[in-house]
C-alpha cells in the first residue's frame, strides 16, 4: 500500500489541494489550528481510534513539542471477528481473550511511535470492550458491576492499565478521566462522537461530557469530536486521498464541522500507524484506509437552549430517512428488513415538564424495539445517583425503567402515531437536573439498528 501511496502522492496532493481551496471561502475557525500554549488530549475508545480519528492531529502536536497524551478507554479485547482471522482459530476462552487485549495494547505502543508519541504519555483504563455503554445504562451506584461478555471479569484485569482492578461501574469510568482531567489540564480534547453507531464511542464521549461538567471544565475545553462508525459512512470505502472526508448528509448542518488538514508525510505517517495495529488492519484494510485522507474533521451538537414555552425548536433540518438500498451492505435480510432509521424532530421545555418527539423512518415491526433515554445532571448530586430513565416501545406497548429498575407507567406520558413517539417527562423524575442527556435508538432483538445523537438539552431560567 506504501508503493501505492508514493505512486499517487503526487497527484493526491495536487487534488487536496484544491480540496482545500474548496474550503477557503469558509471562516477560519472551521480549520484545527494547535498553539503553542496547548495541551492535547486524544481520547480513544479503543487500539486504533486514535489513529483513524486524530492520528494527523497527533503528528502536529508532536512536531510542535506540546504536552499529549493518548487515553484508551478500553482494550479492544472483545473484537472477534478480527481476532479469529488474525489468529486463524476462534478465540473465546477468556484468558485468550484477555491475551488478546495485550496484543491490542502492544499495537498501540508501536503505533504512538510512528507519530512520534513515546509510551510514558499513553494511558490505559481497562474497562470492557463492547460493554462500556452497557455501564452507562445500567451500572451506577447500588448496581453490581458489569461482567465483560468476553473476559467474564468485573473489574479492570490487566496489571498495566491505570487503576487495575476498579469494578466495571460508571461511576469509576468518571474517576479516572476527572483525575486524568484534573492532573493533566488539557486545552483541547479529541473524542469519540456522540452519533457514532459504536457503543463504546458513544459511551466515552457522554462520559467525558459529565467528567467535564464535574471539574468545573465545560466551556474552557476545546472539544473536537471525531466520527468513525455510521450508516454508510464514509463514501467511498477504501484508500481515496484524493477524496476529502466530509461529513454524513445527516450531520450536515446540526452541527460546526472543523478539519485538520494533513501533509503528505502525516498521511503516509497515518497509514503507516494503521498497519501497525496488524490484527484490525488485517482483517478491515479497506474500512481503514477509508480513513488515511487529507483532512481529519471534527464536529460536536452545541447545547440546546431551551427557553420556557417557546414554540418548539426543531433539532434536525432534515431527517434520516434511510431506504433499503442504502442501508449497509453487511446487514443480512432480515435485518434489513426490521431496519427503522431514528432522529430526532422536537423538544420543548413547558412548566416543569421536557417533551420530546422522536421521528421513525416506518412504523415498528414485530421485534424491533424503540428506546429513548433521559439522563438529568445536577452538580449537587452525584451523577451515579441521579436517574437513569429508558423508555422502551414495541409495536403495541411500552415500559419504563431507571437504571433496570421498571416504573409505573404513570410517571410520565406518553402519545404516538406509527411514524412519531411524543413523551412528556416531568423534571421530578429526572431528579431536577439543570442539564440532560437524551438519544434514542432502534434495535432487533440485541442487534442496534440505528440511533439518534445524544444531545445534551439546558433549560433556560430555571433554578
Amino acid at each position: 500500500m506504501l508503493k501505492q501511496f508514493r505512486l499517487i502522492s503526487i497527484t493526491a496532493i495536487f487534488i487536496g489541494f484544491l480540496g482545500a481551496l474548496a474550503f477557503a471561502h469558509e471562516p477560519s475557525n472551521t480549520n484545527v489550528i494547535l498553539t503553542k500554549d496547548d495541551r492535547i488530549l486524544v481520547l480513544a475508545p479503543h487500539p486504533d481510534d486514535e489513529v483513524l480519528g486524530a492520528g494527523g492531529v497527533i503528528q502536529q502536536a508532536v512536531a510542535m513539542k506540546l504536552p499529549i497524551k493518548v487515553v484508551f478507554l478500553t482494550y479492544g479485547d472483545s473484537n472477534q471477528w478480527s481476532f479469529l482471522l488474525y489468529r486463524k482459530h476462534p478465540v473465546v476462552f477468556p484468558g485468550a481473550v484477555e491475551a488478546m487485549g495485550l496484543v491490542r495494547h502492544d499495537e498501540a505502543i508501536n503505533a504512538s511511535r510512528i507519530l512520534g508519541v513515546d509510551p510514558e504519555n499513553l494511558i490505559f483504563l481497562g474497562y470492557p470492550d463492547f460493554g462500556t455503554l452497557n455501564m452507562w445504562y445500567y451500572h451506577w451506584n447500588q448496581r453490581p458491576a458489569y461482567r465483560s461478555i468476553m473476559t467474564r471479569v468485573k473489574a479492570v484485569p490487566y496489571k498495566g492499565a491505570y487503576r487495575f482492578g476498579a469494578p466495571y461501574k460508571g461511576e469509576e469510568v468518571l474517576q479516572d478521566l476527572k483525575s486524568i482531567l484534573r492532573d493533566f489540564k488539557p486545552t483541547k480534547i479529541f473524542v469519540s462522537h456522540p452519533a457514532d453507531h459504536n457503543g463504546d464511542h458513544l459511551a466515552l464521549y457522554l462520559y467525558l461530557r459529565v467528567a467535564l461538567w464535574d471539574e468545573g471544565m465545560d466551556g474552557k475545553v476545546q472539544l473536537y469530536p471525531y466520527l468513525i462508525h455510521y450508516l454508510t459512512w464514509p463514501k467511498p470505502k477504501g484508500f481515496h486521498p484524493e477524496i476529502n472526508l466530509t461529513p454524513p448528509e445527516a450531520l450536515v448542518g446540526q452541527e460546526i464541522w472543523k478539519q485538520y488538514h494533513l501533509s503528505a508525510a502525516q498521511m503516509e505517517n497515518k497509514e503507516k500507524a494503521l498497519e501497525a495495529h496488524k490484527s484490525q488492519y488485517f482483517s478491515s484494510p479497506k474500512y481503514l484506509l477509508s480513513f488515511v485522507r487529507f483532512n481529519e474533521i471534527f464536529g460536536d451538537f452545541p447545547p440546546l437552549r431551551l427557553p420556557l414555552n417557546e414554540n418548539v425548536s426543531v433539532i434536525s433540518g432534515q431527517k434520516k430517512l434511510m431506504t433499503t438500498m442504502e442501508l449497509p451492505e453487511e446487514l443480512n435480510e432480515q435485518e434489513r428488513e426490521a431496519f427503522v432509521g431514528v432522529d430526532w424532530k422536537s423538544l420543548r421545555w413547558e412548566a416543569d415538564n421536557l417533551i420530546v418527539t422522536i421521528g421513525l423512518s416506518k412504523p415498528l415491526a414485530q421485534d424491533v424495539e424503540a428506546s429513548i433515554y433521559f439522563f438529568g445532571y445536577n452538580d449537587k448530586i452525584p451523577f451515579g445517583l441521579m436517574p437513569k430513565i429508558n423508555v422502551r416501545l414495541g409495536v403495541l406497548s411500552y415500559s419504563i425503567y431507571d437504571q433496570n429498575k421498571r416504573l409505573d407507567q404513570d410517571v410520565l406520558q406518553l402519545s404516538r402515531t406509527p411514524n412519531d413517539i411524543t413523551i412528556t417527562v416531568p423534571f421530578k423524575l429526572l431528579g431536577f437536573p439543570q442539564k440532560i442527556l437524551t438519544s434514542a435508538k432502534t434495535s432487533l432483538g440485541n442487534f442496534p439498528l440505528d440511533n439518534a445523537s445524544w444531545v445534551v438539552v439546558e433549560p433556560q431560567g430555571k433554578d
